[in-house]
């Protein structure tokens, strides 16, 4: 079986073990998930989404958001650690939304990218959730299981996961798959345990890599 006969095997299996699965940051609009995105590094996406429900209380539009100080926005932004650097990144950045791009997040990925805080993990994201493009998340638990699964071989690198991935994922899929690689991550094929390998739906597909 070629990688790329191998990944369309994985997408259709998870298809079915994961139906409904969507991103894990609560938004209802495109600059929250940017918010969102920035305060998910190195936190998990359940605590993001009770602490922006606080600053969404007091700061409900990117407009609202600009105005407010790097120190405000740290107050509440704390729990998710590392709260002075996405405070700083969170104001600069509802700054040019407000002031280039008329409170709207930006649809190309090179305009993303130019955003303080964002890189190509949070870019694709954005793009796929947010625009229906095609996009690949390359996170912990993509990089993790893409390298189990043997569709990257000793790949670490998210860029490096990302461009190979690119090559054997049909690009409407690629957005999708990346969120069913997280529900699966947490569920069965876990990084802090060992993997649940008798209850995965690749079990006899899998390259088991990093085991």
């Amino acid at each position: 079986m070629t990688k790329k006969e191998l990944a369309l095997e994985i997408i259709e299996r998870l298809k079915k073990e994961y139906p409904d699965a969507g991103c894990t940051l609560d938004y209802d609009e495109a600059w929250k998930l940017l918010v969102s995105v920035r305060l998910a590094a190195q936190c998990t996406d359940a605590r993001v989404n009770v602490v922006v429900e606080k600053l969404y209380e007091k700061y409900p539009d990117v407009d609202a958001l600009a105005e407010a100080s790097v120190e405000e926005i740290e107050a509440i932004v704390k729990p998710c650690g590392l709260g002075h650097s996405k405070a700083k990144d969170i104001s600069a950045c509802m700054k040019i939304l407000k002031e280039q791009y008329g409170g709207k997040v930006p649809a190309t990925f090179e305009e993303l990218l130019k955003l303080p805080g964002v890189g190509r993990k949070s870019a694709n994201l954005i793009m796929g959730d947010v625009f229906g493009k095609p996009a690949i998340v390359t996170d912990t638990h993509c990089i993790r299981l893409t390298n189990r699964m043997g569709l990257v071989e000793d790949c670490k690198e998210p860029k490096k996961v990302e461009m190979a991935l690119w090559k054997i994922i049909p690009p409407n899929e690629g957005s999708d798959f990346c969120h069913r690689l997280v529900y699966h991550g947490r569920d069965v094929c876990t990084a802090r345990t060992k993997p649940h390998c008798d209850k995965c739906c690749l079990n006899d597909i899998c390259g088991k890599k990093g085991v």
